[in-house]
């Protein structure tokens, strides 16, 4: 009776996903806009034979710090400028940190290298490539280190820049297999470093092909089951389509990664060098500042004295006004010429894209947004004047307001004839894959210079996913003259929401007012084969979990090696099945209760959730298709009591893995 009040509840449940109408956009851009993005935070601990890896992430930045521990002892691997987390953690580990390791010359943030041997008089080790202008202990392909009882050695693989270094970690009694690696931007999740950023007399193309060598001559002929950690997650602009998984193998990027199915050498240059979104024009300036040793910073100093409140800081060609509030407050009032980078955001990098390096930069905000704003910025090495809302009010200047647009005003519009011009300010991949309707598309990095295309005295409307770049380009155009630039309040992500229309790339422009029906945005688990499971229990086990939700009795009797028998309730109910960072797969008899509870499961986490495609029958029957014989499987009364099923020695199967679809980096 248990079982039938739970597939009772089930189909309710899947009567309701069956019916959802509209998603939220999710990117790595909107994904970052929560208070604990901006701060650092310990995303995981990993034990090894004889040592352990802390990893520390810092999600507006997208960027991943580690601390290798091993008897006492600590390496710390590419440090963010602020350091007080290593050191608190260090402090709280009771461990010494013996050394700071850059696996290559960082251009996205300012690193801590110089902080952390102000702070502890310890040693930089990196590659002798880098031309640094501080003292270091360099290394070269082969060079060891050993920390406690882990024993380091780093080997030479440029690709992403020319001094990439990765650090193979070994146990003390293991000393021929390596247990994981630190793989700095050579080699992502999901992905590989970028190799456009260096500019100069380094050309993209050589550095395309010093990755190749450094994959196929290297990293590939590493043991499958090394786990690595690499120095960023999803959203950074060091490589593109980077998953958001904390850590991979080499086993499981080599059928997964989408940029090692190219084996020839051109191919995998031109894959490389295709579509990589522009560089923000602040890497050029923290490449060189890391480079030179960056000077140190006092945390703790009081906040400095506003600047002098006048009509002076409308004036574009002297300042760049940067105004920290929500886009709501920003639209209420602001000070004239004013761009909204909101502080619950990528502010670091939205600054180092927008902000011309040499800018005479002022903040404006409250006072704990001035003192967080100032904090963060140092991360990627702007310094700023600060002055306050109140403050400006005071001296009786000049305001502007800028009232959004609603989503239901500006269909309604649409629908009569009479919308403004609509700008889409977000990267031409994310407009050409779906958008509200017939809008220009005009990429926020370069609004500025392409906003000549557009008339300044007459209305224009701004849009994004999530608002935070739209009110951004709002400000944008106000700063080129702009009369009455409007913000789509919730950006498309609330006209979704409102049941609006969405339009693919497939439909061309001129049919979009003979689409009626709103195309909406639906979560929805994937389906993985027999096949596909099969490839994955033989050759990357550890790399997913498998939930089996048949009775315990058939369970017993026949499971996939690994499985774990789950009741269905508690995998309802229990939270800990909704926080896994690796996929959960589930199984049944025939697949058909499993995709009911995966699409539930769907709605409630960013968990990766897969069904196993007509259940442990066609798992049954293809093993037996393999060896020539397909009995019939007795079946139940019930549809939740399945059959047991017979054990079987397995074939291997002939596989070709599917590879994943690339993934934007969402900026």
């Amino acid at each position: 009776m248990r079982y039938i009040k739970y597939l009772a509840i089930l189909l309710n449940c899947f009567a309701i996903v069956s019916i959802l109408c509209a998603a939220d956009i999710k990117d790595s851009e909107s994904a970052s806009h929560g208070m604990d993005s901006a701060f650092h935070s310990i995303s995981g601990t990993y034990s090894f034979p004889g040592f352990k890896v802390i990893q520390f992430n810092l999600p507006v930045l997208s960027v991943y710090s580690y601390l290798l521990i091993s008897d006492g002892e600590a390496l710390m691997v590419d440090p963010v400028r602020d350091i007080s987390t290593y050191l608190d953690t260090a402090k709280k580990e009771n461990i010494t940190i013996k050394g700071v390791y850059l696996t290559h010359s960082h251009a996205d943030f300012v690193a801590g290298h110089t902080e952390m041997v102000n702070s502890l008089k310890c040693q930089i080790y990196q590659s002798k490539k880098s031309g640094a202008e501080y003292k270091i202990e360099p290394l070269e392909d082969g060079s060891t280190l050993k920390i406690g009882k882990a024993l380091i050695k780093f080997i030479d693989t440029p690709g992403h820049t020319p001094d990439g270094m990765c650090a193979l970690v070994y146990a003390k009694d293991k000393p021929d297999v390596p247990e994981m690696m630190f793989t700095g931007d050579v080699l992502f999740v999901g992905s590989v470093g970028r190799p456009d950023l260096m500019g100069g007399a380094t050309s993209a193309a050589w550095l395309a092909s010093a990755m190749f060598d450094s994959w196929t001559k290297k990293l590939s002929k590493l043991n499958d089951s090394v786990k690595f950690f690499p120095a960023h997650g999803a959203g950074s602009l060091c490589g593109a389509h980077l998953s958001d998984e904390p850590f991979s193998t080499i086993g499981k990027e080599k059928v997964s990664n989408s940029y090692f199915k190219y084996t020839k050498r051109n191919e995998f240059i031109a894959a490389l060098l295709e579509g990589l979104p522009e560089a923000p024009q602040y890497f050029k300036h923290n490449a060189k500042l890391n480079q030179s040793g960056p000077p140190l910073i006092e945390w703790n100093a009081p906040i400095q004295e506003e600047v002098q409140p006048n009509m002076n800081l409308t004036d574009i060609k002297k300042y760049y006004v940067l105004d920290l509030r929500d886009a709501k407050l920003y639209a209420e009032s602001h000070i004239p010429n004013s761009v909204n980078i909101g502080l619950r955001g990528r502010l670091e990098t939205w600054t180092g894209i927008m902000v011309p390096w040499d800018s005479e930069l002022v903040i404006c905000g409250n006072s704990q947004e001035l003192k967080e704003a100032l904090f963060r910025l140092n991360r990627v090495g702007y310094k700023a004047g600060i002055i306050t809302l109140e403050s400006w009010k005071k001296a009786n200047l000049k305001l502007i307001s800028g009232e959004p647009i609603s989503p239901m005003e500006l269909y309604t519009s649409m629908e009569k004839g009479e919308a403004p011009v609509i700008v889409d300010v977000r990267l031409p991949a994310e407009w050409t894959a779906l958008r509200i309707g017939s809008v220009l598309n005009l990429p926020l990095n370069h609004l500025a210079e392409l906003s000549i295309q557009l008339d300044s005295a007459e209305p224009v409307v701004t849009v994004c996913n999530s608002a935070y770049r739209s009110s951004m380009a709002a400000g944008i155009l106000e700063r080129q003259g702009f009369k009455k630039p409007r913000n789509l309040e919730g950006g498309s992500d609330a006209w979704i929401k409102a049941g609006f229309p969405m339009f693919e790339a497939a439909k061309a422009t001129k049919d979009i007012a003979a689409i009626s029906t709103p195309q909406k945005l639906v979560k929805l688990p994937e389906r993985i084969s027999a096949s596909e499971l099969k490839h994955l229990l033989m050759d990357l086990p550890g790399t997913f979990e498998i939930a089996d939700i048949r009775p315990a009795e058939y369970f017993k009797d026949y499971s996939l090696p690994g499985s774990k028998n789950i009741d269905i309730a508690d995998l309802i109910d229990n939270p800990v099945y909704l926080a896994g960072t690796i996929p959960l797969i589930i199984v049944d008899r025939d697949g058909s209760i499993a995709m009911i509870l995966a699409g539930i499961l769907s709605q409630k986490t960013q968990r990766q959730i897969k069904v196993l495609y007509g259940g442990l029958e066609s798992y049954w029957s293809e093993s037996l298709e393999k060896i020539g014989t397909i009995p019939t499987l007795p079946k139940s009364t019930s549809p939740l009591l399945q059959a047991p099923i017979p054990k079987v020695q397995e074939p291997i199967p002939d596989i070709k893995p599917q590879l994943p679809k690339k993934k934007s980096a969402g900026c």
